[in-house]
């Protein structure tokens, strides 16, 4: 009967173990992982709230950038880190709505997630070169006019930026040619250029071409003009169905406990009220979002019901 008693509570406290340590969570510093380069707007975003949130979590908050293979190389790393929260994932569009739409096989799937705040969320500019008409209505009689002549770069069919162009083109009732590369930085290059047209890129690569005066926006896909760019109008403004939007958000392993995520969720939150990160963030084209881990979810579904019937028409004409 003693031995039983003694079993019983040596299970009862082991059980209890990890909820003593999620009360105190974190004993050691956050690691932010982020599956792309240094340099980028999700790196930029993650590099800001970790200086936002380690002061309210008590510990460092390190970024370590592991990309490739379009985001699967850190995502994968998150999905089978140990569940306490101290490694968790700066993720983006192209990470958890579309990946997981693709055929292709992943080594991670959505349900390998616990959501913990949605970060921002990215509209995505539409650029054209030097020498084209710099707003939309002369531009669109333009490409009308040449009958599928001009070109636009992509960064592939099943991008986000990709999706973002095939909205506004069908949207627009206008052709143009696609050009795909591996990133926003060689689209740019040919942009400045002259060998390419328009591209179609985040909020920083294409504040950058504009204000250098060596590219034009001529319109955004978000909902809302962006304060750093008040003249220059959105897409959505013409056509509902234009509004494009990536998005950045952290997520922590499954199986993370609860008070973890909560503790992480609050820092998050707190840092994303700061006036000054706030500007910063909407300097480089992003609008703060913030929510419960709960919200976060919910948006996860919004955005797999939504472009689940396009990625799967796109992937086909890739195939």
């Amino acid at each position: 009967m003693l031995r039983r008693t003694l079993f019983a509570s040596l299970a009862a406290l082991l059980l209890a173990l990890p909820a003593v340590a999620a009360e105190n969570f974190p004993t050691r510093p956050v690691t932010i992982i982020v599956p792309f380069p240094p340099g980028g707007a999700t790196d930029v975003a993650a590099r800001m709230m970790a200086e936002g949130m380690a002061p309210l979590l008590g510990q460092p908050v390190l970024v370590d950038n592991k990309p490739g293979a379009q985001t699967v190389i850190g995502a994968e790393a998150v999905a089978r880190a140990q569940p306490d929260g101290h490694t968790i994932l700066m993720a983006s569009g192209t990470t958890l709505t579309l990946n997981p739409l693709l055929p292709d096989r992943l080594p991670y799937k959505a349900e390998d997630f616990s959501p913990i705040v949605l970060v921002t969320k990215l509209p995505f500019a539409v650029v054209v070169r030097n020498g084209l008409p710099t707003n939309i209505a002369d531009f669109v009689k333009l490409a009308q006019s040449r009958n599928g002549s001009l070109n636009y770069g992509s960064n592939g069919p099943t991008s986000f930026n990709n999706l973002a162009a095939v909205a506004v083109l069908e949207g627009m009732k206008i052709r143009m040619q696609e050009i795909t590369y591996r990133g926003d930085a060689q689209q740019l290059n040919d942009l400045l250029g002259g060998t390419l047209d328009a591209i179609v890129v985040g909020g920083s690569s294409g504040l950058a071409a504009h204000r250098s005066g060596r590219g034009r926006i001529i319109g955004w896909t978000g909902e809302e003009r962006l304060a750093v760019t008040p003249e220059i109008p959105n897409f959505s403004e013409l056509g509902p169905d234009m509004v494009v939007q990536t998005w950045f958000g952290l997520l922590a392993p499954a199986r993370t406990p609860q008070a973890a995520i909560l503790r992480l969720n609050a820092a998050a939150a707190r840092a994303l009220q700061s006036t000054e990160l706030r500007d910063r963030l909407l300097a480089e084209g992003q609008f703060v979002a913030g929510g419960s881990p709960d919200d976060f979810a919910t948006f996860l579904a919004q955005q797999a019901e939504r472009w689940r019937p396009v990625v799967a028409r796109l992937a086909g004409k890739r195939e």
